[in-house]
């Protein structure tokens, strides 16, 4: 006796919703709109923010509601950056002097142009408050380690140095967005849903640029790069994204406070508001949320290579591990 059609559909919808409940199931690709060139559709939906038991500022997990956007398949490229800078003439705030008004009890000299450059220690260096990171006069996106240094053999590798107004000043040109904190974690979980790494459960250190031997004296290269990677030099998520785990932070357009109280059960949200940021580290210190790790993150120190993982900076400083990632509204949403 055949299996009566109500059955089969009652039968069907269970298997559906059991995928849906389990941690592995994954959303189908949006192909129904098209995306700018070097982006990929990511389609609406529905996903639990941040992470519970991990580290305080990633939780409670809360519940967003997405629609479709686009995102850029990797990091923007110093070869990309060149463009934006001869098109326009722009000068990014590494390459600007300290303001006196900001910081009046600073010298000239004090104050001359520069950024934070990460440094190993030497071997048997104590680690201190910086752990390597020092402020170097003339560092820049030219010269990420600062003077002497060159973009030259790194045209294809994210560019750093970069400080949240650049960012927006490329994307702008770029005539795109800097993501929103919910959309860059929906999107690094590559159609996932609640596994702790873009790929599954498992930390698989050749799956990404990160951190591997003693932090901070010595990266020994064994994903195949020490300091930044090209961009594309793994492999992708689920949704083709590049780089989502490690190479470098990248800048989303949320101002940072503990936790996603203030995104719950919100469609598209961000954080848009400096006033409502707060770091319990600095406090009355606006910051912007920066995610995805870097080539700094390792097991034994950062791992905030999740995609719930998440950090504080403030928006008018560059470093040599974070970067940009543009995403955009679709150029013809159908869904």
């Amino acid at each position: 006796m055949g299996i009566p059609l109500l059955l089969l559909g009652g039968l069907a919808l269970g298997w559906l919703l059991a995928g849906w409940l389990i941690g592995g199931w994954r959303v189908p690709p949006a192909h129904a709109f098209a995306c700018p060139d070097g982006m990929v559709a990511i389609p609406a939906g529905s996903y639990r923010i941040g992470a519970g038991g991990q580290r305080p500022e990633e939780g409670p997990p809360a519940l967003v509601r997405l629609s479709p956007f686009c995102l850029a398949t990797h990091e923007v490229t110093n070869r990309q950056f060149a463009a934006f800078v001869e098109a326009t003439g722009y000068r990014t705030v590494a390459e600007r002097p300290l303001s006196r008004e900001q910081f009046p009890t600073l010298s000239v000299a004090e104050r001359a142009p520069g950024s934070l450059v990460f440094r190993p220690l030497d071997p048997g260096e104590p680690i201190g408050p910086m752990a390597g990171w020092h402020w170097v006069p003339g560092a820049d996106w030219r010269h990420p380690e600062g003077p002497g240094s060159s973009i030259e053999h790194l045209l294809d590798h994210p560019v750093v140095q970069v400080a949240y107004e650049d960012a927006e000043a490329y994307a702008a040109w770029r005539g795109a967005d800097l993501p929103s904190e919910a959309q860059w974690e929906f999107a690094a979980r590559g159609g996932l849903r609640d596994q702790v790494f873009g790929w599954g459960d498992t930390w698989d250190a050749n799956r990404a640029n990160t951190w591997q031997g003693p932090f901070p004296y010595r990266d020994s290269a064994e994903d195949g790069h020490a300091g930044t990677a090209p961009v594309g030099s793994y492999a992708p998520n689920g949704y083709g994204l590049h780089d989502t785990t490690g190479n470098v932070w990248e800048w989303t357009a949320d101002w940072f406070a503990p936790g996603h109280q203030l995104l719950v059960d919100r469609p598209d949200p961000r954080l848009d508001d400096a006033a409502a940021s707060s770091d319990p580290r600095e406090p009355g210190v606006a910051k912007h949320v920066i995610k995805g790790g870097s080539f700094l993150c390792s097991p034994s120190y950062c791992s905030r290579y999740r995609p719930a993982a998440r950090e504080a900076e403030s928006p008018d400083t560059g470093t040599s591990h974070i970067g940009i990632r543009l995403a955009s509204q679709p150029l013809n949403a159908s869904l």
